[in-house]
């Protein structure tokens, strides 16, 4: 899921995007996360991935393109629930968190720190062969990721 986002974000003209991710490109990775090449196997995901999705940005030969800043995929090779790193205040600097993530506990943080933050985010992961999507628009008026029985 991460890899078909970072794509969509790029494609889409997102300009600033910052990934978290602690792990890196395994042999397996390479059948199903088009990002990464063979190549790619032992960097960190998180760095590959920005890099791809950098170069996928459209430029446009405008007058607007011209004025806009340069785009910047920022990369963070870490776990999302060191809260020395990712904690409140980090979060705060956004206006909307998007998460790819495989494991609950890091939902579950992410979570939180939105709801405090007062962020918007979209969750989306898989659980088996299962794949959801979340949208909590406002965290005070929709439920959280933990307000409901995961499936």
């Amino acid at each position: 899921i991460g890899c078909e986002l970072l794509k969509n974000l790029a494609l889409s003209g997102f300009r600033h995007v910052e990934v978290i991710d602690l792990d890196t490109i395994d042999v397996s990775n390479l059948n199903r996360q088009f990002l990464f090449r063979s190549h790619h196997v032992g960097k960190s995901k998180c760095e590959v991935a920005c890099q791809v999705a950098l170069n996928m940005i459209p430029t446009e030969d405008d007058d607007q393109s011209s004025a806009l800043p340069p785009p910047s995929y920022i990369p963070h090779h870490g776990n999302v629930c060191d809260n020395s790193k990712f904690n409140v205040p980090y979060v705060k600097q956004f206006a909307l968190v998007l998460n790819a993530l495989d494991n609950v506990t890091a939902r579950r943080r992410v979570n939180r720190l939105c709801l405090a933050a007062g962020v918007a985010l979209v969750e989306a992961g898989t659980t088996g062969y299962l794949g959801q999507v979340k949208v909590i628009h406002k965290p005070s008026n929709t439920a959280c990721y933990e307000c409901v029985t995961q499936e």
